[in-house]
């Protein structure tokens, strides 16, 4: 798609040189960021004031190394992040207050990080040709946050070249060194690294469009021999376009809305770069699966900040509201554009205006901060949509209106990149409130990947809305899929329907389990979860979950009543003649999941009493009148 087009013998042409690449105003093109909002300049300002004489915390041998012995990743990872937040937030503040007063913290950052061994984390040194407790400084591998290091480090030479050369030649030049070593010439020279996609036996991510946005950032930013240059922007298309092949034509983030920041929001970042740096000449837009990929996370939207979030995703996402305009201008979508537009207002109203992100995101945010603002808002809420390729289900009772009720479903397989096992897994919400809940994914440890994930209770079918059949749970392994997947919608209804049998091992005994989850639009709306089901042996080990943020209440039948944060009372019918209920409670130790969902999770075990080797049960989930 990028590399057939423009890999061209013009593209040395095409391409800007580095002394005319000027994507944003630098510190010396004052007229540009005085005319910025005063809000943006008194936000900044404080908060490079609060960082002024920092003390930059220390990365120590001990606190890597204490991955591999105790597989905690959030020691080090958070003070590695921290100092490239305290960076970046200097650096804006320095380049809205011109005074030089925070150059001195800015050059003992540069200077600390220039400093580090490795500019990654932990949990990613199993890339490295030699495999210790730590990392080894002469194997410079680019991961996620190696590359990200050398964009952040690329934009501020690039900001602030000249002042930084007021005050030593060596803080511009250090840059220029370490990124080259470290991330410039490995990337040109290697084509093991398995992000690329050029190594076919391992599935590409969000790694391929993430690394390939920061690394091709470094080089238009650095880089001064054009044949290098050209070099760096051939294998950037080469390899994305390894990563565009596999994304399926609905354009659907198999990760969750989380991770589209990180897989279709940087291969925007990427495809901006390359616009940019062609004078818009290196241009894929108008191609229909570049649309799709931005339009999914509006699909994915409930409401405020709830998102769709099957797989490794919270349900509580902070989305960056000015890619999302841009991609959403880019791709002349509306609803995207007001999708983006929606989240800036609420991050005014809380006080938060920008939050921390790569210096890409940053920049476009502050210098497109007043056009959003005063953009016409569309309303981003879309009545139905289905994803084909990821095989998701989304329906809300009425277009552009988060009220009533939501629900989305998901066929699939169990080999997804940050795969649950969750085939026929469904959410419900209603004015936005969530009701039926996935729980999304802990904090990452050593587990999180690897042969120990699926020991880990957020990953198993068993703490999603699925059955439990002979004591038997769904498998991981791409063999493990939906089959006879259908999807239908109407003013009346939507409705996706599946056997997932095949979810299930043998041990099972499942013959054909159907499962139809439907939204019925009718004057009285609700979610039907009808499950069909035949075993090769009569049973009454069948248990069927549903996982619940509300303490449920049970009625005179059994029956279960949830309250939303509304107040509204949303009943949960069953066949109580055929299962009986009962509750567990899950308290939530881990913060990630504290975060989103409080102190804890409640789990409706529906339980069957009759012996059986087929039959039927229907759940309704509806509003109390």
């Amino acid at each position: 798609m990028l590399a057939e087009r423009y890999g061209t013998d013009h593209l040395r042409e095409w391409l800007l040189p580095k002394e005319a690449y000027r994507p944003f105003p630098t510190i010396e093109d004052r007229e540009q960021w005085n005319e910025l909002p005063s809000k943006l300049r008194t936000f900044w300002i404080d908060r490079g004031t609060r960082n002024l004489n920092y003390t930059w915390p220390a990365l120590t041998a001990t606190e890597y190394m204490e991955y591999s012995r105790t597989g905690n990743r959030v020691i080090f990872d958070t003070a590695s992040w921290k100092r490239r937040e305290i960076l970046a937030s200097l650096v804006i503040a320095e380049c809205f207050d011109n005074q030089g007063r925070f150059l001195d913290d800015i050059v003992n950052g540069i200077w600390c990080i220039c400093e580090e061994s490795f500019w990654g984390i932990p949990a990613h040194g199993y890339m490295m040709r030699r495999q210790d407790p730590l990392p080894d400084a002469a194997d410079p591998i680019i991961e996620l946050f190696s590359a990200e290091t050398a964009a952040l480090l690329s934009w501020t030479y690039y900001l602030l070249k000249t002042r930084l050369d007021g005050i030593s030649m060596m803080v511009c030049e250090r840059i220029q060194y370490e990124v080259k070593r470290r991330i410039l010439d490995p990337y040109l020279q290697r084509t093991d690294f398995w992000w690329m996609g050029f190594n076919q036996e391992k599935m590409l991510n969000n790694w391929n469009s993430w690394c390939n946005s920061n690394c091709l950032a470094a080089f238009l930013l650095l880089e001064e021999d054009p044949v290098r240059r050209e070099a760096a922007a051939i294998k950037a298309m080469n390899s994305l376009d390894q990563y565009l092949q596999r994304l399926p034509s609905d354009g659907g983030c198999e990760e969750g809305p989380k991770y589209w920041m990180y897989a279709g929001g940087t291969l925007f970042d990427c495809l901006e770069l390359l616009y940019g740096a062609s004078n818009g000449i290196i241009d894929i837009y108008h191609e229909p699966k570049i649309q799709q990929i931005g339009r999914y996370i509006y699909k994915a939207l409930i409401d405020d900040s709830y998102f769709v979030n099957f797989a490794d995703s919270p349900a509580q996402v902070h989305i960056p509201a000015e890619l999302t305009y841009r991609y959403g201008r880019r791709i002349n979508d509306g609803k995207l554009c007001g999708l983006g537009a929606m989240v800036q207002n609420k991050k005014q109203e809380e006080a938060t205006l920008l939050e921390f992100s790569p210096m890409f995101r940053v920049l476009p945010a502050l210098f497109n901060f007043r056009e959003v603002e005063q953009v016409d808002v569309e309303s981003p809420y879309v009545r139905d949509a289905w994803l084909d390729g990821i095989q998701v289900m989304v329906a809300r009772e009425q277009e552009d209106s988060s009220n009533g009720f939501f629900l989305a479903a998901k066929g699939g397989h169990n080999d997804e990149s940050h795969n649950h096992n969750d085939i026929g897994q469904f959410i419900v919400y209603y004015n936005g409130s969530p009701l039926i809940v996935d729980p999304g994914v802990l904090t990452y440890t050593s587990k999180s990947f690897f042969s120990e994930r699926y020991t880990l209770w957020a990953m198993q079918s068993g703490y999603h809305n699925l059955p439990i059949v002979n004591g038997m749970e769904q498998m991981n392994g791409s063999e493990y899929r939906a089959e006879e997947v259908e999807y239908r919608h109407d003013d009346k209804a939507a409705a996706l329907s599946m056997n997932i049998a095949g979810a299930y091992p043998d041990a099972a005994g499942i013959k054909s389990w159907v499962r139809t989850i439907s939204l019925i639009r009718d004057s009285s709306p609700y979610v039907e979860i009808k499950d069909h089901y035949r075993l090769h042996q009569t049973s009454d080990d069948i248990t069927l979950i549903l996982m619940t943020v509300r303490q449920p209440q049970a009625d005179e039948y059994g029956h279960y009543i949830l309250q939303a944060e509304d107040s509204n009372r949303i009943h949960i019918q069953y066949n109580h003649n055929m299962f009986t209920g009962s509750i567990e409670f899950i308290p939530l130790e881990d913060k990630a999941m504290r975060s989103v969902w409080g102190a804890e999770l409640y789990r409706i075990k529906l339980q069957s009493i009759k012996p059986a080797k087929q039959g039927e049960c229907i759940i309704k989930i509806s509003k109390i009148e």
